[in-house]
């Protein structure tokens, strides 16, 4: 989701298994052949605190923090996770003196999802105070989530009893880049950062501290290449190198890193770090690694060469059309050729002619309404094949999926500023249609596009009258995301504050606790494609009301024969859209459960519009992306089955999933 980070998820991550526990509450475990255990919802007073959970119910859940049983407490705190009140900060900070260990962890996660500035001296005076190490760890993540500018200093000058502590290090390199997510850093942040790079740095410290750099917006790196480029080729973990080469997109202006991300390019063992390197890579640096990026074109993993496509597509120049179209002719995975040929397009010249009929012509020979999706963004970068993809947007009895890159297409093509003058009107009309249609896609990208701002059409649509309409056709909260996008158009026009997001409430789908009762802990999903299976573990103990939904639309056959829509390299694989193309959802929206868990390689979480629209939507992630945390659900983990995972591609089907012990 434009597209957020995970579009239901469609617009919308432990090193080969488990994280160290000074990093992370571990995701998974290892197989066993253990007997299937009845799961912890067997007791009432747990059931009470997760529907109260569900429910949003603040003063329901507050008295659970004051009781007897340690149990019940750190299960109240953990609730409040997902509730997200700051009614509750008073009472979660009291729990930071709980005598049970357990329970002042809870709060501190707490406290840091609900990410109250009022908690951020409570929390620095535990920092000392807690004489369990992991504690402290969660305490200084939660500052970072609390922090104040005023307040970032605590974060990254610790204090002198925790400068030997290797929880406390991996503690302040969460904290800074959670803080750094906020936009809160500063040069002697950054400089710190850096050095919790370092080789001798715990696991964790090393992983958060390549994330803060790599996605800290506005940093310049460039004083910190050597270091950072030293991490990229030596670290020994995958996910630190990977994340360490995303980073030197920002120290672009060092001499020595156009070669050592070509080198990273072409020589890494691991796919995700000659991806990494890749996209690293700038129009400024074009010439010296546009080679390793020619070669990357046919790497053996799809995921690397499509990014090599997208380089091309991003930063190529002045290359002749002709020539990319020679090459995207050679190639034969049909997104890495789409991309290439895009590119080849947004090149423009004498060839520009040849290069568009050549697409048309490839788009007239394809079945697969993926691959024509792709050509059809193709051609949205040339505006000559405007009749062409409008035509092919509006085709009667085409899966819904061409329909949708056809529009997104459009948009992109009249956002290019070589759009003729002369047919801005009739792209209005052509939106206008789209609005028409009733299709939840098409309104939502058509309507998303009237209120861009850098497309000016304010004008043209002073009368919001068929907007409403369309809006009222729509089925809440199946249609959330159409319904949304139209409104906040509908707003856009008429100049009034945006109206709030209508989220369904608990009673319209409550957990069915007997349903849940039912699953044992350690049940196991298969999903079976033509790549191969991939094996969850379901988290019913975390996301009790994900997983029950998960369940029973398994038992109803609901995923069969869906595909994987969205697959962005080196992020996620998504599936479970009963339209294909993003846009699909329920009857119904569940609640967000924000377990004390995090997106490390294999997490499988929940597609949503915002808070509490989670729906049938899940995407697998391919490497650990703590970017997600605490803000999509986890409700089950990859046990087996990664490599099938790396090779998923969209269109790619789900014959079938299976529920086995």
């Amino acid at each position: 989701m434009s597209q957020p980070v995970l579009r239901r998820f469609a617009r919308a991550l432990t090193v080969a298994g488990c994280l160290s526990p000074v990093l992370f509450s571990c995701v998974s475990r290892p197989p066993t052949a253990a007997p299937a255990v009845t799961n912890k919802f067997t007791d009432p007073v747990l059931r009470q605190i997760a529907t109260a959970q569900d429910e949003r119910a603040t003063e329901a859940l507050l008295p659970f923090l004051s009781r007897p049983e340690s149990q019940y407490r750190r299960e109240a705190a953990l609730a409040f996770a997902s509730v997200q009140d700051k009614a509750a900060t008073a009472a979660l900070s009291a729990r930071l003196t709980d005598d049970n260990l357990l329970v002042r962890r809870a709060a501190a996660y707490a406290l840091g999802q609900t990410a109250d500035s009022t908690a951020e001296g409570t929390l620095r005076q535990r920092l000392t105070a807690d004489p369990d190490a992991t504690n402290r760890r969660y305490v200084l993540e939660a500052l970072g989530k609390c922090t104040s500018r005023a307040g970032l200093s605590s974060l990254v000058k610790l204090p002198a009893a925790l400068a030997t502590d290797t929880a406390a290090l991996a503690g302040q390199a969460w904290g800074l880049y959670r803080a750094g997510l906020r936009g809160l850093t500063s040069e002697a942040a950054v400089a710190r950062t850096v050095q919790l790079l370092g080789k001798t740095n715990p696991y964790g410290a090393r992983l958060a501290a390549a994330n803060a750099l790599a996605r800290t917006r506005g940093l310049n790196l460039t004083p910190y290449a050597a270091a950072i480029v030293a991490v990229a080729q030596n670290d020994p973990s995958y996910a630190v190198r990977s994340t360490a080469a995303a980073a030197l997109s920002k120290a672009s202006q060092a001499g020595n890193v156009p070669a050592a991300l070509s080198a990273l390019t072409r020589r890494d063992p691991d796919y995700r770090v000659r991806l990494s390197a890749l996209r690293a890579m700038t129009t400024a640096q074009y010439a010296p690694v546009k080679e390793a990026a020619w070669d990357a074109l046919t790497d053996a993993n799809e995921q690397v060469a499509l990014t090599a496509a997208e380089f091309f597509l991003n930063h190529a120049k002045g290359e002749p059309g002709s020539g990319l179209l020679e090459k995207a002719n050679r190639l034969a995975p049909w997104r890495v050729r789409a991309t290439l040929l895009a590119a080849a397009l947004k090149q423009g010249g004498e060839s520009q002619a040849a290069i568009r009929a050549a697409v048309q012509e490839r788009y007239s020979a394809t079945a697969d309404p993926y691959e024509k999706g792709y050509l059809l963004k193709a051609l949205g970068e040339d505006p000559a094949a405007y009749d062409f993809v409008a035509q092919a947007t509006f085709t009667a009895g085409q899966p819904v999926v061409v329909g949708t890159y056809g529009l997104e297409a459009l948009v992109a093509m009249r956002s290019n500023p070589a759009f003729p003058t002369e047919l801005q009107p009739a792209f209005a009309l052509l939106l206008q249609r789209a609005i028409g249609t009733g299709d939840v896609a098409l309104l939502g990208i058509a309507a998303e596009a009237m209120r861009d701002p850098k497309l000016d059409m304010r004008r043209l649509f002073a009368n919001t009258v068929f907007l409403r309409q369309a809006r009222d056709k729509l089925l809440l909260p199946r249609d959330l995301e159409a319904w949304q996008s139209l409104q906040q158009t509908i707003d856009f026009l008429d100049k009034v504050p945006a109206v709030p997001l209508p989220v369904a409430k608990a009673a319209s789908h409550p957990i069915d606790w007997a349903f849940v009762q039912a699953i044992p802990v350690g049940q196991r999903a298969v999903v079976h494609t033509g790549k191969g299976d991939v094996t969850f573990r379901l988290l019913v103990e975390d996301a009790p009301g994900s997983v029950a939904s998960f369940v029973a639309l398994v038992r109803q056959g609901f995923y069969n024969g869906k595909n994987f829509h969205r697959v962005v390299p080196n992020f996620v694989a998504q599936g479970g859209c009963p339209r294909g193309d993003g846009w699909g959802s329920s009857d119904y929206n569940l609640r967000s459960e924000f377990a004390d868990l995090h997106y490390g390689e294999g997490a499988v979480g929940l597609a949503s519009a915002g808070k509490d629209t989670e729906s049938c939507q899940w995407f697998i992630t391919h490497a650990p992306t703590p970017h997600l945390d605490g803000r999509y659900t986890i409700f089950a983990q990859v046990v087996q089955g990664m490599d099938v995972v790396s090779r998923l591609e969209i269109g790619d089907r789900i014959s079938s999933i299976e529920l086995v012990r």
